[in-house]
């Protein structure tokens, strides 16, 4: 059962992250205030999380379990086979969205130049998401090898 430490805590960090976006999302903040606003929101964020990581590291997960603490340890095999399957991910998204940004405006130029390119324009971008899902094909693979 969760007590109301468990439960609090991450509704408090989410209200205190999006309090100084509200009025940007309103639109009644324009210009420098935003980026002053925007600012303050990415640095109180990491802030949240650096206090969030010292809380735990000082208490212990103790703190956060009901019953007995679980090791997780495993071997440097496995650690190193979870660290590429998410390098993988992440590359392979990375890769795919240079390749959508590059090629959809040109498929929406080629569109609207001639209503016969469509097809081939929509190829060329899902060839670049291809990329994404051939990055999770294979991470998950590596993670079935583990």
């Amino acid at each position: 059962m969760l007590d109301i430490f468990e439960l609090l805590l991450p509704l408090l960090f989410i209200v205190a992250i999006s309090i100084p976006l509200i009025n940007v999302f309103r639109g009644k903040i324009h210009g420098l205030s935003a980026k002053k606003r925007v600012i303050v929101h990415i640095s109180l964020f990491f802030a949240l999380v650096f206090g969030y990581s010292l809380a735990i590291m000082i208490w212990g997960p103790r703190v956060f379990a009901a019953g007995e603490v679980v090791s997780i340890t495993g071997t440097l095999a496995q650690g190193l086979g979870f660290m590429s399957a998410a390098l993988v991910t992440g590359i392979s998204g990375l890769g795919a969205a240079i390749a959508i940004a590059a090629a959809a405006p040109a498929a929406i130029g080629a569109f609207s130049e001639n209503e016969k390119n469509f097809g081939k324009a929509l190829i060329i971008v899902a060839l670049g998401e291809g990329i994404a899902i051939y990055g999770v094909l294979i991470s998950i693979l590596i993670i079935n090898k583990l």
